[in-house]
């Protein structure tokens, strides 16, 4: 991949200074730059290493106003918000990397799937029979699909995820490394030797449109009916989501939460890491919930935020804190208090 500064600009609609041909073929971080890379500005902390920066070009704020001259190998390209616009470059970059088709001959495909157009499938991937493929869709190297498998268009699935028999993925996807999507859930019954008896799993997993899952995060199916990522969700790593579990549109959730069996979260809820949610209750759309808290029972108050475990709302939770931190001094005042009301006697 190689890029002049005009097409940059062009593709950013940004104003040039400096050589409108310099061109770049990596992106670096503007206290790596190296020349023909790109890098951006637009943190003031960081202003000084634009004056230094070896980077072919940088995209800059136009709020920014500089006191020195740069280097005269960088051409700036001024924008009204830097971050924003070397976002939209990461992910131009990385559809150019990622645009791969055709079926590598490892692969082992069930003449009964069907495959979409410009369809890539990598090295020793499986897609087995009854399996679809939308359009323009990627499945990596060792990554399986099993039978009945629904894929949507423009999804990719990364190396060595595993997509279980008739679970749906829909349009816009990414499915990252290790992730295990309808595997049994987690259900046993003790028996009359008390013995537990496993509860088969015969639902499915539905990840509706624009759904990132992270890497090793595992999403059980359901007992009967579907467990369902919805719209816009986007999981971390390391995230277990128990069978029949609803996550609801445009929710985002932090690593190594665990979520048990058939819990609905609501829609815009923001779940930190290390987060405990108990089966069978529901949170309501736009909770927020703090790293490493426990839900006990049903959060019913939209637009919250929980903390501690058990959690209590924050307000609570930080009058709370304050209590705990001091529990050392309020007991040697209380023993001092005892001392003083109850002396001992000579």
């Amino acid at each position: 991949m190689e890029f002049t500064a005009s097409q940059v600009a062009e593709l950013l609609n940004g104003k040039i200074e400096g050589n409108s041909e310099s061109t770049v073929n990596q992106l670096a971080k503007i206290e790596e730059g190296v020349t023909n890379s790109l890098t951006f500005l637009s943190n003031e902390a960081y202003v000084d290493y634009v004056y230094e920066t070896d980077a072919s070009i940088c995209i800059i704020d136009n709020s920014f106003k500089l006191t020195k001259p740069t280097k005269p190998t960088l051409t700036l390209i001024w924008v009204d918000n830097a971050r924003m616009c070397f976002v939209k470059v990461l992910e131009m970059y990385q559809q150019y990397k990622s645009n791969k088709t055709g079926i590598d001959p490892s692969a082992k495909i069930s003449d009964k799937a069907t495959l979409g157009s410009n369809v890539y499938v990598g090295p020793n991937a499986t897609v087995l029979a009854g399996a679809v493929i939308g359009d323009n869709s990627k499945i990596y190297g060792n990554a399986y699909i099993g039978e009945q498998v629904k894929i949507g268009t423009n999804t990719i699935i990364q190396p060595g995820a595993i997509v279980q028999d008739d679970c749906e993925i829909g349009n816009d996807c990414k499915i990252y490394s290790g992730v295990i999507i309808g595997g049994d859930g987690f259900g046993f019954a003790p028996n009359s030797e008390n013995n537990y008896q496993k509860v088969v799993h015969i639902g499915n997993v539905i990840i509706e449109n624009h759904v990132e899952i992270g890497a090793n995060t595992t999403i059980d199916r359901g007992t009967l009916g579907s467990t369902r990522i919805c719209k816009g969700a986007k999981l971390d790593n390391l995230i277990q989501i128990a069978h029949n579990v609803e996550v609801g549109e445009n929710s985002v959730m932090a690593a190594q939460t665990g979520i048990a069996g058939s819990t609905k979260i609501g829609k815009n809820c923001m779940i930190g890491g290390q987060v405990g949610i108990i089966g069978h209750i529901s949170i309501a759309d736009g909770v927020k919930i703090a790293a490493q808290s426990g839900i006990g029972a049903s959060i019913k108050e939209e637009n919250s935020i929980w903390q501690g475990s058990p959690a209590i709302p924050i307000g609570e939770y930080k009058r709370s804190y304050v209590l705990f931190k001091n529990l050392t001094n309020l007991k040697a005042r209380i023993d001092n208090l005892q001392k003083v009301v109850s002396p001992k006697s000579n």
